[in-house]
């Protein structure tokens, strides 16, 4: 069984995924991350971002076993993602390795902003977690503050518009619920309600 879960920037999905994934027994990939590891990798070598012959080949050369999880959550990755993610050669080049990943056997659950388009269309269940910019920006406002960050919750909210931007704009694989999608929006949901509605969402999308 594979359930692609998607949703824009700090909408909570990647949250509800890690959570349905251990609940179901299920393997769990937060694709973000693969495209945080090439932005990473860039900027330790010192390339442009916008560079998409050198965003192609760091994403050809990713070992996804070895992704340093807590180097590429700080506050600057989501963004610098955000912007190789626009590169259609990059965003095939991780394809294969998203798609290898949901046909393990014993189910998988995956989440970013094209596994119910693209990445795997014919999953069994499909979810698509929103919220509105200003909860998003609350809530990642609060994640950067308990982080000792320092910076504005105007600053955060003009990044998780120019972010959502980006992503519903890029030419390749834009961010949209695919149209079998269920929408579940937890802009007055904490992540208890949200998860208890993405598990009843879950059961309704198998039951299907």
């Amino acid at each position: 069984m594979v359930i692609a879960i998607d949703g824009p920037a700090a909408s909570g999905k990647g949250t509800l995924a890690r959570r349905i994934a251990a609940h179901l027994g299920h393997a769990h990939l937060d694709t973000g991350l693969l495209y945080r590891a090439v932005a990473r990798a860039m900027l330790d070598r010192g390339l442009l971002l916008t560079d998409e012959a050198a965003a192609l080949e760091v994403a050809e050369s990713l070992d996804p076993a070895r992704l340093d999880e807590s180097r590429l959550r700080d506050a600057t990755m989501g963004e610098a993602a955000s912007v190789v993610s626009v590169h259609a050669g990059v965003r095939q080049a991780l394809l294969g390795v998203q798609r290898r990943f949901a046909a393990r056997p014993g189910g998988a659950g995956l989440d970013g902003g094209d596994i119910g388009t693209v990445v795997c269309p014919e999953a069994d269940v499909k979810l698509f977690v929103t919220a509105s910019a200003e909860e998003r920006a609350r809530r990642r406002h609060g994640e950067l503050l308990r982080k000792g960050e320092t910076v504005s919750f105007e600053e955060v909210l003009a990044d998780i518009r120019g972010r959502d931007e980006r992503d519903a704009q890029r030419a390749a694989a834009p961010l949209r619920a695919a149209p079998d999608a269920l929408i579940l929006d937890t802009t007055h949901l904490d992540q208890d309600g949200a998860f208890a509605s993405a598990l009843e969402l879950v059961g309704a999308g198998r039951a299907g």
